[in-house]
């Protein structure tokens, strides 16, 4: 982007607050204050298009709420979807704010009978995934069904559920237990649900692998695709944690917001210093992927190119990171060797950041190791920052939301970062909304247990 062109976008998308650094970012560059990252050659393609994997389709339910129009407005706007929990009371909690989805309604999308069968996690994956076949302009019939298969990844069984069950054991006893407790709580019912509701007889798993889980969802049904155990893959995640039981489980081991009740727009706030603990949301994001030959026949969207996938362990402790960010590190590089690029065709990073003190300076140290003094020049976000952590689900939500970003060649930006820590020193781009050429991205998560994932996207 040239000089005008960048300073026409600040002026059009920019706080006052916000211009005069970024235009004395821009003169930086031009004076030689500051290294400008020498040409890149082009990104090799794999010549093969059947083994090239695009996504064709996205559905998003999220705390902004139901469809990718409303979830890409809320970001780009900059605008936070957290509020004071309303799905029960909870003023006897230390923290007592989350990022819900409003005005969600399930017979919208499935049957309302069915529906009262599921989980809400369920629910939500079942609307991402029919917007999401929706989008791809993708059929299913008699034809293809055995073909097409389901992978949408859950942190963990159905809180909600659990502790409506033991409510209902401990008041009236065991045997007046719902019978769709079980058939709802799984974490492979969102995966399953979706493949009953939209009749696909093809492959079908779950992932449960904490904050990591349905970026692996998506890597792993890439490589279901190229191994020919499926033409077309429904991956995800789907989540929704907001209950009592996951309120304490969290607050017990200090990993929530606590300081921010009264003003709960500012309480998702990675790499400020005053940032707390995450911010508890659900949701769900499904995407079709395919082979680029299959979406080319059928002349459908291409959205963007999955280039590579990795996965990393920390092997260090049951839910603090790493603190040198080793296995970060080796998954950013072994996706970036996978996709043939180097650290400099990066232009720009969707962060796994979800405002705790330890992650995010973890994940920063992390970047400075793989992109050297590349990280400095790379623009990095956090959409964590408005919508709160998604958990399992949180990885698709933020591949889509990078995809967006590619194809709106607009940054979405990290809010509430009004106290930078020293320590998380890079481009976070801060509260506004970024233009930028995006033509390669890499989307990390990270999840309890030292998982972590990383997903290497290109816009087509």
């Amino acid at each position: 982007m040239t000089l005008r062109a960048q300073l026409q976008a600040l002026f059009q998308y920019a706080s006052e607050a916000d211009l005069e650094a970024q235009i004395n970012m821009l003169l930086a560059e031009v004076l030689e204050e500051t290294p400008i990252a020498a040409p890149q050659p082009s990104i090799p393609c794999e010549q093969n298009e059947d083994n090239r994997i695009v996504v064709t389709g996205m559905g998003i339910v999220s705390p902004f709420g139901v469809g990718i129009e409303c979830f890409w407005e809320g970001l780009a706007s900059g605008c936070s979807a957290v509020g004071r929990i309303t799905h029960f009371d909870p003023s006897n909690f230390p923290c007592q704010v989350a990022a819900q989805v409003p005005d969600f309604m399930p017979q919208a999308f499935m049957d309302l009978r069915e529906a009262r069968r599921m989980s809400r996690a369920s629910q939500f994956a079942v609307a991402a995934a029919r917007m999401a076949v929706d989008a791809a302009g993708l059929r299913i019939d008699a034809g293809n069904r055995d073909e097409i298969g389901s992978l949408i990844a859950s942190s963990t069984i159905s809180m909600p559920d659990v502790e409506q069950a033991v409510i209902t054991m401990m008041q009236r006893g065991p045997l007046k237990i719902s019978p769709f407790f079980i058939p709802s709580a799984v974490p492979n019912m969102p995966s399953s649900q979706v493949a009953i509701q939209l009749g696909l007889r093809g492959y079908i798993s779950a992932i449960s692998t904490a904050c990591a889980a349905s970026s692996q969802a998506l890597g792993e049904a890439a490589e279901v695709i190229r191994r020919g155990d499926a033409e077309v893959m429904l991956a995800g995640g789907a989540e929704a944690p907001i209950s009592a039981l996951s309120l304490g489980s969290f607050s017990v081991i200090r990993a929530l917001s606590t300081g921010f009740n009264a003003d709960p727009c500012r309480a998702s706030r990675p790499f400020d210093q005053l940032r707390d603990g995450f911010v508890s949301a659900e949701g769900a994001g499904v995407l079709v992927l395919e082979r680029l030959s299959s979406a080319r026949r059928r002349g459908a969207p291409i959205l963007a190119e999955i280039l590579s996938y990795a996965a990393h362990a920390d092997a260090y402790h049951v839910t603090a990171p790493d603190p040198e960010g080793g296995g970060a590190i080796r998954a950013m590089r072994r996706a970036l060797q996978r996709a043939k690029i180097n650290p400099q065709q990066v232009d720009y990073i969707n962060a796994h950041a979800t405002s705790t003190p330890a992650g995010d300076l973890a994940e920063t140290k992390a970047i400075k190791q793989v992109f050297g003094e590349y990280a400095y020049s790379v623009p990095i976000s956090s959409n964590k920052s408005m919508i709160g952590h998604l958990t399992g689900a949180a990885g698709a939500v933020e591949a889509a939301a990078t995809i967006l970003a590619m194809r709106h060649s607009l940054i979405p930006p990290t809010i509430n970062l009004e106290h930078p820590d020293p320590a998380c020193d890079l481009d976070y781009v801060p509260n506004v909304a970024r233009p930028a050429t995006i033509q390669v991205a890499i989307s990390n998560s990270f999840g309890f247990g030292g998982v972590n994932s990383v997903l290497v996207l290109r816009k087509m």
